[in-house]
């Protein structure tokens, strides 16, 4: 039976406090209370900052011994690509994620690339430099265009033991397709949300404010129990984090698979 670990995308909001974290609850004190929440983060302040070591350890003093991190590759990695300066920013960031290696409390650096990366040779070609030069490292890769779904691109990433993130989107053209491909021992999933009316805007606030309901969260776990016939380990993030949905669609996930059996 895989593992299965359940968490969200960040942590650090303020209007969790409340919802999520007892009033009053100081910045400083979010992922302590947090670690007892869950078992796994994603972390996703990296996008937007070069992580430093010495916070991320940090991080892993102030989660306790048990809590497992995802980290988001900088966007100089997957959004803002120059061509002859992303080995040194991937050096760079390789050295600040060493607290997390080092730990052995790493699942994955993932690679989110924007629905601008399309599947042309250009990108196919430093895709393969970027796993490459990350060999060793727990990955996960995520495309936001459908063309990427293809087969050669997914036996090459069994043939490199990287999970192709499992995808909950709204149903748009172009957007990848709903599909499970298990192409390494570890499964990754992100839910985003469905929010159609809001997918294309500028505001990420708005785009990501979705609740699941009951049933879409039923049919996840019916999703994840497929899963668990091919991975050994899987973990699943929720991205709706405004107001604290995606704690609450969390804990419902939970408590359906141990329902079921899935999970204890």
């Amino acid at each position: 039976m895989a593992q299965i670990l359940i968490g969200t995308s960040g942590y650090s909001y303020r209007e969790w406090v409340g919802p999520v974290y007892p009033e009053g609850t100081k910045t400083k004190d979010y992922l302590p209370y947090y670690s007892g929440l869950f078992p796994t983060v994603e972390l996703n302040f990296s996008y937007h900052a070069m992580p430093k070591a010495q916070n991320l350890a940090k991080m892993l003093a102030d989660s306790g011994d048990k809590l497992t991190f995802s980290i988001k590759a900088h966007r100089t990695l997957t959004h803002e690509i120059n061509p002859s300066l992303w080995e040194w920013e991937a050096k760079t960031y390789l050295t600040a994620i060493e607290p997390l290696l080092g730990a052995e409390r790493l699942e994955a650096v993932l690679f989110q690339f924007p629905y601008s990366f399309h599947y042309t040779v250009d990108n196919r070609r430093y895709l393969d430099k970027l796993l490459t030069y990350f060999k060793g490292v727990p990955l996960a890769v995520e495309f936001r265009t459908a063309d990427w779904f293809t087969g050669k691109v997914i036996d090459g990433m069994k043939a490199r033991n990287v999970p192709l993130v499992s995808l909950d989107l709204p149903e748009l053209p172009k957007l990848p397709p709903t599909m499970d491909v298990v192409t390494s021992s570890l499964a990754y999933i992100r839910l985003h949300g469905r929010n159609k009316e809001t997918w294309w805007g500028s505001d990420e606030h708005a785009r990501y404010d979705y609740l699941y309901d009951d049933s879409e969260i039923d049919a996840w776990a019916e999703r994840i129990k497929r899963i668990t016939e091919q991975a050994k380990r899987i973990v699943v993030y929720f991205n709706n984090h405004p107001f604290g949905k995606a704690v609450q669609n969390a804990q419902t996930l939970e408590k359906i698979l141990k329902k079921i059996g899935i999970i204890q």
